[in-house]
């Protein structure tokens, strides 16, 4: 098989005229090869692919990708090496590249960077898992320090606006402080509506934030771009770390969720090039609030039912008997696993949260002094008292006529 440089130098000069004898001559090759070559390059055989490291594992990457619909090659890898992958990331992208779905059109936009300790960016994302075969959901948040991009991510059975207070008391918690101001969209549970350019908080938020001394910001309509970070922060959570969990309860789930973020920030950022725990040392963060702060917002108010029961987060809680509070409304604070719930002021219940919905946790003293059901249902009757007659005493007329001094003569008065 001759260089490309030489078959071209063999054509070259049978334009200029010199027969295969010459051109042979000149090039020291043999007649017959240059005619070949005047006559067409000859078609050569496919060479035969090489195996790759790879291929015994194809069949579980095409799984990932169907069933899971991950695609994230970093996180293939890891998962790879665990089973014995001993390849290069290359290969991997070479083979994943061609199954990856098409991303949505993107346009530039100007990058924003803040200053250490200046800014706080969360959002919500919503995530499906299938539970016996019946297709559930669950709400991610998560948040990430804009400077280091220290990330935390929690999951949670709804976005309503106490668990919202919740989450970010959480994330302070796990930041280890306060930034100067929270981002965020136009999520109703923080910005009612806007009039004009001015914002109109949620009050709930407004006070939250005002409580701890945190500007709010909001990012215009429809330009995710404004708070990027936590937009690929929510992404990142989607493709790098959902796709395949496998959990028992929410708990279970948390502490993956934990463990994924420790590690996260562990990693070298591809943006700053440095792992966010490092970059997190220059936040100085202001201080974490008191305990009365995560009592204030972190208490929701439940009415007890009839039975003695009070749901939280699809779980039922019974209550002691005495003091009654059937039918009122108490309060239930949450604080890192525990429920706290209280009435009047009075501490009525302090119980470890259950994770799996749908369950029923009694009280020993639920039932305690309470009548029956039959009893119950018996209804008070309007009730009549006979009394003993009343006795008069009989006496003769002499003994009138006595009491008032007449006297009878012949009989007759």
């Amino acid at each position: 098989m001759l260089r490309s440089g030489t078959v071209h130098t063999i054509h070259e000069l049978a334009t200029q005229g010199k027969s295969a004898r010459e051109i042979a001559k000149t090039l020291g090759l043999a007649r017959n090869s240059v005619r070949k070559y005047l006559r067409g390059s000859p078609v050569t055989k496919p060479r035969r692919k090489r195996g790759s490291q790879l291929d015994s594992f194809k069949e579980q990457i095409q799984h990932w990708m169907q069933e899971d619909h991950l695609y994230n090659c970093e996180v293939m890898l890891t998962r790879l090496r665990e089973l014995g992958y001993q390849g290069g990331r290359s290969v991997l992208k070479e083979y994943v590249h061609p199954f990856r779905p098409a991303a949505a059109g993107k346009r530039p936009v100007i990058r924003y960077e803040t200053l250490p300790g200046q800014q706080m960016q969360f959002d919500w994302g919503e995530f499906g898992y299938e539970h016996n075969g019946v297709r559930r959901k669950v709400y991610g948040f998560i948040a990430i320090l804009s400077y280091s991009r220290m990330r935390y991510a929690t999951f949670v059975k709804r976005c309503d606006v106490p668990t919202l207070m919740r989450c970010l008391l959480e994330a302070f918690e796990y930041f280890g402080g306060l930034p100067k101001a929270v981002l965020t969209d136009q999520m109703k549970s923080v910005l009612l509506k806007m009039e004009g350019k001015v914002p109109k908080w949620h009050p709930v938020f407004a006070d939250l934030v005002s409580s701890l001394g945190i500007a709010p910001r909001v990012c215009k309509a429809y330009t995710p771009q404004t708070k990027g970070k936590v937009e690929r922060s929510v992404s990142v959570l989607k493709q790098g770390f959902w796709p395949g969990i496998r959990f028992r309860d929410i708990e279970d789930l948390n502490r993956q969720a934990r463990a994924w973020c420790d590690r996260l920030n562990q990693q070298v950022h591809q943006t700053t090039h440095q792992p966010p725990i490092d970059r997190w040392v220059e936040e100085e963060l202001a201080a974490l609030p008191a305990e009365a702060i995560w009592q204030r917002f972190g208490t929701e108010e439940r009415k007890v039912s009839w039975d003695g029961y009070v749901s939280y987060d699809g779980v039922l809680y019974g209550l002691p008997s005495e003091p009654s509070v059937a039918g009122k409304v108490v309060q239930v604070y949450e604080h890192l696993g525990t429920l706290t719930i209280w009435w009047q002021g009075q501490r009525l219940l302090v119980v470890q949260k259950r994770a799996q919905s749908q369950t029923a946790v009694p009280h020993p003293d639920q039932f305690r002094n309470v009548a029956s059901a039959a009893q119950s249902k018996q209804v008070s009757q309007p009730l009549g008292h006979q009394v003993a007659p009343v006795e008069v005493a009989q006496r003769s007329l002499e003994e009138y006529d006595e009491l008032f001094g007449l006297q009878v003569a012949g009989g007759v008065a």
